[in-house]
């Protein structure tokens, strides 16, 4: 028979043989040979086009938003002008869908009552939303309205758990707040950052619209992906993506043209352009270059989340967020004080939350 003693926990522990913790080199060894391995594993085009899908979504989403603030800094004053022009770009997405279409040998997606009745819903929904987003950097720096923006991370996570029972663990959770918290400090810091020429009513009006855009762009999110699951049955492809955006940016294109043509702005592009500083060729410049950087960035976004993870989109869009904040400053002179890097920080806080929270949820299921 045993002894008691040597069924005890000291002793236990004792018997067992210590393991040697790994060193650093060990460690870069093993994730360089999980890197190489993953790469092999997928065709060299698939790497090009995440690449691809990457720099558009740092590049042209900055891109994008510096732009829109250089529309209204330099003489434009149109809420539906912008707004029309982020859909406005649509064609582009056309013109790579229909080569694909060719060298996939797939047919189009075919277009049922119920699927075009959200394609129209979504359409309205993202014309309203680049209409707020309109007013929000027409009343905001760029990179305060960049990081108020921020917070459809927290839409997209509250909407995705409610509409398409999204998991929320507390890392997620534990985001959401972080990310509110940032939200609250650009808003206590609001006299440090309003342009000369915008009223303290129009800055709160610009926060608001930045706010509402931002839950409403997490609904949009949510109700897409909803679609994936419930009319298409998660039985998806690249090409399908490409679809999506492509009728959902044409409806919200044809919503916004009715606007801008009853609100009477589209004759008002002629006299902004006369009056536009640069001259006549940068206004048109500036418009052309927001619509095709807007619908490079969505493409790009669109690529990464299909190709990689909603975790890899959730990274690069924590990185376009200093990104698009340091551009404001350096290129629009934005002021960035205390608190806004302070709020910076803590969004970049956020995300980085969020981000492992949504990978322990991948490695969990």
């Amino acid at each position: 028979m045993l002894s008691v003693s040597l069924l005890e926990p000291d002793n236990m522990e004792a018997a067992e043989p210590s393991i040697p913790s790994e060193s650093l080199w060990d460690q870069i060894s093993k994730y360089s040979s999980m890197v190489v391995a993953a790469y092999k594993k997928k065709p060299i085009p698939y790497w090009i086009l995440l690449f691809l899908g990457i720099i558009a979504m740092v590049v042209a989403f900055p891109a994008s938003s510096i732009l829109s603030r250089v529309y209204y800094a330099n003489g434009g004053e149109s809420k539906w002008i912008i707004s029309w022009v982020a859909g406005a770009g649509w064609p582009l997405i056309a013109l790579i869908l229909f080569p694909t279409y060719l060298i996939s040998k797939t047919y189009p997606t075919p277009l049922n009552l119920k699927l075009g009745l959200s394609y129209i819903i979504l359409g309205f929904l993202s014309a309203a939303d680049n209409l707020m987003y309109a007013y929000a950097y027409a009343y905001l720096p760029a990179s305060t309205a960049t990081l108020v923006a921020s917070s459809s991370l927290v839409f997209s996570a509250l909407f995705g758990y409610i509409l398409v029972n999204n998991r929320m663990n507390a890392s997620i959770i534990n985001a959401l707040f972080v990310i509110t918290a940032g939200l609250t400090i650009i808003a206590l810091d609001s006299s440090s950052d309003r342009y000369g020429n915008i009223s303290d009513k129009e800055y709160i009006m610009g926060f608001i619209w930045d706010v509402l855009a931002s839950a409403l762009h997490g609904l949009i999110f949510a109700l897409s992906e909803l679609i994936f699951v419930k009319l298409l049955g998660r039985r998806s492809s690249f090409v399908v993506v490409l679809e999506q955006q492509i009728m959902v940016s044409l409806f919200a294109f044809l919503f916004t043209s009715v606007g801008v043509i009853v609100s009477g702005d589209f004759q008002r592009i002629t006299s902004e352009a006369t009056t536009f500083k640069g001259g006549r060729s940068a206004y048109y410049l500036v418009l052309i270059w927001s619509a095709v950087t807007f619908q490079l960035g969505v493409l790009g976004a669109t690529a990464v989340i299909f190709l990689a993870s909603t975790v890899l989109a959730g990274v690069l869009n924590a990185i376009r967020t200093p990104i698009t904040s340091i551009a404001a400053v350096i290129l629009l002179h934005d002021p960035m004080s205390g608190f806004k890097i302070l709020s910076l920080l803590i969004t970049f806080w956020g995300f980085a939350s969020y981000i492992y929270g949504s990978s322990m949820d991948d490695k969990s299921s």
